[in-house]
């Protein structure tokens, strides 16, 4: 087939852009999915590691299935017709996904019965109850009766007790009992307390799973009643609920409100075991109202995403084999040797945090130095997802409690961290800080703090910025970037965004870019600027125009229009998107100078990088670089507060373009989108989180 070329300034309109141009977001998540679980197949993983992303994807299809597949049963239900992007309908979106899901979550516990039947070879001893010998059983059964048995509820349905509410992600067992061999059988339910107790019950040396435990032994729970037989199922339900703002008169409460509805949202999945019988199984879809295409008929374990859980600490310490080699980041000295710490240092120049290869100690000493500051007189702070860290809460509630001006905006929208986010919310109030509740109409997901201090007669601003969330125990598992700075213009630009955010006060941004202000239409004009370069310099030997965009997804239809119009003009565009991408790329005519990578790997690859440049090859280029918190989708751009920051400082810039570069270098957990929708692993091992490990910190072995 003859390609046709591209030609300078020719772009398709709108409704050229059909169905071809553009992937299907639901399918091009569950690829990503699909990569997740590769990284558990793959041999060169650890055995503990590969579980361990087994149950990754479990979780990841669980969320998956609250949210998106909740969505599209919505949008059916509400009789949506319009086509999305892709040029599918709803329903037949949904078609497709449960064709890919199915075989995607038996492939998931296919891995993980594999992984645990390897952890058993490797001499960490999985087992059933059945292979137990005569003492061990009889262990068993004395620790089922303590510790186990306590903390179960049984549940018979018959006139006079309805059938129970099954609550979402539980595991339970479907029970038929018999009251004398003439008797009709009755169901029973009883929930296996995943959560409340482990999900591996040890005895002695050896593990067995719970739910395998329990039924053994459901004898001792429905004394007086014959034990037929039992079975494992499993339910899914949509969270994704909504609430109009402008109604609530008190969001917290509203919060509140919509985190117990959540819990009774309709049933979108069912998963069993293959042995269920199907009268007990049509039984459960009836009584969950259930289509049965939304029956999941699998072989086990159900519910992998618990299986995170395993091992303890003692088999890792045992065999250390099993799990990554032990990784020491590199802890930043802010301090100096000055009196004046963190602030004399950032008053010398801009500092550039890469996480976890850089502790996210630095930033939380940041915080603290601030809080215990005499000088300081005012913090504030966006939080979208803390976590359980006492340190950063320490910090903010010292802070107030020193008399210090602390302004905590918390995100209450946070999906499945509200609850942990009103808690910090009560807390700081308690403290005597002033807690904002996000903004009306939209999520506050922007990573922004900034210190006001007294210097010499005069109040001087500090800020960080972060592509990642104030969140100690992700910053340890996921790869972020983290900017502070003393710089003056970004201060007073940080200065005007919390008094747009807690005031509604007009704000105009010299430095930063802010969804949903100027973030879309600053990122468009960066790509338009460069079409326009590279159109003018279409003849200039070695003259090249660029653009490399780092982000998790990519799923807005503006903004992949505006990338294929850059490529139609000769923009080269390398994108490096961990997850949905909807841009089809490789295209001629379309995107035929625009390559996709995908990089998995020990961590979740998180930071934001937004670069643009040209010039000629050899000779020193134009470019700009930010770092953010948006994504390129809808919701990023034009329904939540983001914060993009340039980063100026010559030497941190072009270690940003390194840093992207070395990723678009890995071949190790590196995957290339093909114009037909396909990813494809690249060859090699070649990694470039083990680059920065051996750069930034120390890996044991």
């Amino acid at each position: 087939m003859k390609h046709k070329k591209s030609i300078p300034g020719e772009t398709f309109s709108a409704s050229a852009l059909s169905e071809s141009t553009s992937l299907n977001r639901e399918l091009s998540w569950l690829a990503f999915n699909e990569r997740v679980l590769a990284e558990a197949q793959d041999s060169r993983n650890p055995l503990l590691e590969r579980l361990k992303y087994a149950a990754i994807c479990g979780s990841n299809l669980d969320e998956f299935f609250m949210v998106r597949v909740a969505g599209v049963h919505r949008q059916i239900a509400a009789g949506v017709v319009v086509k999305s992007p892709d040029g599918l309908l709803p329903r037949e979106t949904l078609s497709l996904v449960r064709e890919r899901t199915h075989v995607m979550l038996r492939e998931i516990e296919k891995t993980a019965r594999k992984s645990l039947a390897d952890l058993n070879a490797a001499g960490v001893r999985i087992v059933k109850v059945s292979e137990l010998g005569k003492k061990a059983r009889a262990a068993l059964k004395e620790h089922y009766l303590a510790q186990i048995q306590p903390v179960l509820t049984p549940l018979i349905v018959d006139p006079s007790h309805p059938f129970p509410y099954i609550s979402n992600l539980s595991l339970n067992l479907a029970v038929l009992l018999r009251d004398g061999q003439e008797a009709e059988p009755e169901f029973a339910r009883v929930k296996i307390p995943v959560g409340v107790l482990p999900r591996f019950v040890v005895i002695g040396e050896v593990y067995l799973l719970l739910e395998d435990v329990i039924a053994e032994h459901l004898q001792e729970l429905f004394r007086g009643r014959e034990v037929m037989v039992a079975y494992e199922f499993r339910v899914t339900r949509n969270t994704d609920y909504e609430f109009d703002e402008d109604e609530a008169e008190d969001l917290l409460a509203t919060i509140e409100d919509g985190l117990r509805r959540r819990r009774f949202g309709a049933v979108v999945r069912l998963e069993v075991t293959r042995e269920m019988p199907a009268v007990l199984l049509g039984f459960l879809a009836e009584k969950l109202k259930l289509d049965d295409l939304d029956v999941f008929q699998l072989e086990g374990p159900l519910g992998t995403a618990d299986l995170m859980g395993f091992p303890s600490g003692d088999v890792a310490r045992q065999h250390p084999e099993l799990s990554y080699p032990t990784f020491t980041p590199h802890v930043p000295d802010l301090d100096g040797d000055e009196d004046d710490g963190v602030f004399a240092e950032l008053q010398r120049g801009d500092q550039l945090l890469h996480h976890p290869y850089d502790s996210f100690a630095g930033v939380l000493a940041f915080l603290e130095a601030a809080a215990a500051d005499p000088g300081v007189l005012a913090i504030k702070q966006t939080l979208y997802r803390t976590g359980d860290d006492r340190r950063l809460l320490g910090a903010l509630r010292m802070a107030a409690e020193n008399g210090k001006q602390v302004v905590a905006l918390i995100e209450l929208k946070a999906r499945f961290d509200e609850q942990r986010n009103i808690s910090w919310a009560r807390q700081l109030e308690r403290a005597g800080a002033h807690v904002v509740y996000g903004v009306s109409g939209l999520k506050v997901h922007g990573k922004v703090a900034l210190v006001v201090r007294r210097e010499e007669g005069r109040l001087r601003s500090y800020v960080h910025i972060g592509t990642g969330n104030y969140n100690a125990k992700t910053a340890r598992l996921y790869t972020d970037l983290s900017l502070l700075s003393a710089n003056e213009a970004l201060g007073a630009d940080v200065a005007q965004l919390f008094n747009h955010l807690t005031g509604y006060a007009e704000a105009e941004y010299a430095e930063l870019l802010v969804a949903p202000d100027t973030a879309r239409s600053g990122l468009l004009n960066w790509l338009e600027q460069l079409g326009e370069q590279a159109r003018a310099n279409a003849e200039v030997p070695g003259f090249r125009a660029w653009a490399r965009i780092k982000i998790n997804q990519l799923t807005d239809p503006a903004m992949i229009d505006g990338i294929y119009k850059a490529s139609q003009a000769g923009v080269k565009v390398d994108l490096m998107i961990r997850g949905v991408c909807c841009l089809r790329p490789g295209v001629p005519g379309l995107s035929e100078n625009v390559r996709v990578h995908s990089l998995l790997g020990r961590y979740l690859e998180h930071a934001r990088v937004y670069a643009f440049g040209y010039g000629v090859e050899g000779e020193e280029q134009q470019a700009q670089v930010y770092i953010g918190s948006a994504d390129w989708m809808s919701r990023n751009l034009d329904r939540r507060v983001e914060v993009l920051a340039p980063v100026s400082d010559p030497v941190h810039q072009q270690g940003v373009l390194d840093l992207v570069a070395a990723e678009w270098a890995d071949t190790r957990g590196s995957w290339e989108l093909g114009p037909d929708g396909v990813y494809r692993k690249l060859p090699g091992d070649l990694s470039a989180q083990e680059t920065f490990m051996r750069a930034r910190g120390s890996v044991a072995g």
